[in-house]
């Protein structure tokens, strides 16, 4: 129940973890006009308080009730509660929609932010063996599930292409790459393995069209890489989702350019993901909240920087994980570059988004078929055949009124715009981790939300990340 305190207004209240010790502590969120912020005590390292919304579409009309899941074959016992006993333990309210496999700690960048760097040293490689066993625990605990190998730097291994084939086999039909996809470009016979593996897609780090964003992010300019990556992934058919990390002062500004590139390459790119930048590893201090970049700010700069041809109304919240947690949007590229939104989102001031609540199980089924249906590559349109107006021969076309038109375009140039905010320390919200439908395969074999699995305290200890158990 909303209530006003001294310092705004409490629109609920919810539990976070200390940065500097990591235990659980009481939260709230609190609104202060457009803007809510997630404050909390720790008794022993005092009060912390972070910006986790900016601007419109306004908080309170993107939240999206659910019927929690049950976790039906949970790996865990609840013993200390979210975030200490995941595995899935039974307290978790979502299955799994996507499984992060890290089958390397090795990476070819030392970028400015980074989740499996955040960390320490790499460790050795799991071999084969292990991550087989892997997939198999995937099988029994429900799957399969969409699976996204990732690292580190999962090209690094050069038996990479097996590891695709034995997830195929096993029956995983939509196996993705996470890549900074610099082998990929400069060794096409490599990608060719993977594409002939049962590669379905690539989730390609592209932080933006300018040269200067990748030696701020990554040390040094990497734009040609991507863009020869992108190229080839448009010869070998695979599908590929451009995934920018958005810093601001950095590429904030690029973000509609980064939309106009993806639109020119259709239908090879797929989509775009934009994820606002999240602090992990050693901060003694709270990043200042100029530091970060919101949701509704990253919805705001699409429809600014794409000069309205976006809107703020064509993003929805997900049906899969926390309302919190991402946006989507769905748009059609029709001939002469108008885009046809797919999908809308209702701001009233004074309601939620949706009235009755959905269930979680069938968010995730449809965001993991979703996913695995619109993140690969597109399939060629058939097309009608008919005689051409000077007799003598026969003409491909379409038939240009306005529902067939729609449909072959649909099939062939959407593109998907979408968002996810990682959570780090500082704003981590267990409402929004027990909700949670990516799950990292700890090296033993349990799921992990990936956002528990990634967070560190302030000098840069992890929950999860580096153990063995």
């Amino acid at each position: 129940m909303k209530k006003m305190t001294e310092a705004g207004r409490v629109l609920a209240v919810t539990e976070s973890l200390c940065p500097h010790c990591l235990a659980k502590i009481p939260a709230r969120r609190v609104a202060r006009g457009n803007h809510v912020y997630l404050e909390k005590e720790c008794p022993e390292h005092g009060s912390f308080k972070v910006v986790i919304w900016r601007g419109e579409p306004s908080f309170e009309s993107w939240s999206r009730p659910k019927i929690p899941a049950v976790i039906n074959v949970p790996l865990t016992r609840v013993e200390r509660g979210c975030p200490f006993d995941c595995g899935l333990c039974p307290d978790h309210r979502q299955h799994t929609c996507t499984a992060v496999l890290e089958v390397t700690g090795r990476c070819n960048l030392h970028c400015s932010f980074c989740f499996a760097g955040s960390g320490g040293g790499a460790a050795r490689d799991p071999d084969p063996g292990v991550i087989r066993g892997w997939y198999r625990t995937l099988l029994d605990a429900g799957g399969p599930y969409n699976i996204q190998l990732s690292g580190g730097e999962p090209t690094m291994r050069d038996d990479l292409p097996g590891l695709v084939s034995m997830g195929r086999d096993m029956g995983f039909s939509f196996i993705q790459l996470n890549t900074n996809g610099l082998r990929l470009s400069r060794e096409p016979r490599f990608f060719e393995e993977l594409q002939r593996a049962g590669l379905a897609s690539l989730f390609l780090q592209f932080d933006g069209t300018e040269s200067e964003i990748y030696r701020k992010l990554r040390g040094r300019d990497l734009l040609a890489d991507k863009l020869e990556t992108i190229r080839l992934c448009g010869e070998l058919g695979i599908g590929v989702i451009l995934v920018p990390t958005v810093v601001p002062g950095v590429n904030d500004h690029n973000i509609g350019d980064i939309i106009d590139l993806a639109l020119e390459h259709l239908p090879v790119v797929r989509g775009v993901h934009f994820q606002p930048v999240s602090y992990f590893g050693r901060y003694p201090q709270p990043p200042s909240d100029d530091m970060r970049i919101t949701l509704p700010e990253v919805i705001s700069n699409i429809a600014r920087q794409t000069g309205g041809r976006i809107k703020v109304e064509n993003f929805r919240p997900p049906g899969c994980e926390n309302a919190l947690c991402s946006f989507h949007g769905n748009f059609i590229l029709m001939p002469g570059g108008t885009l046809m939104p797919t999908t809308r989102h209702e701001t009233n001031q004074n309601t939620s988004c949706c009235c009755t609540p959905e269930l979680a199980v069938e968010g995730s089924r449809k965001s993991r078929k979703f996913v695995a249906n619109h993140w690969s590559a597109s399939r060629p349109v058939p097309v009608q055949k008919s005689c051409s107006c000077g007799g003598g021969g026969m003409e491909e076309f379409i038939r240009t009124d306005s529902m067939d038109l729609f449909l072959a375009r649909a099939k062939t140039h959407t593109l998907c715009i979408s968002g996810m905010a990682f959570q780090d320390v500082w704003n981590v919200d267990l409402e929004r981790v027990k909700d949670c439908c990516i799950h990292t395969v700890s090296p033993a074999g349990k799921l992990i939300p990936f956002c528990a699995y990634n967070i560190t305290d302030s000098q840069g200890r992890s929950i999860y990340r580096g153990r063995a158990d």
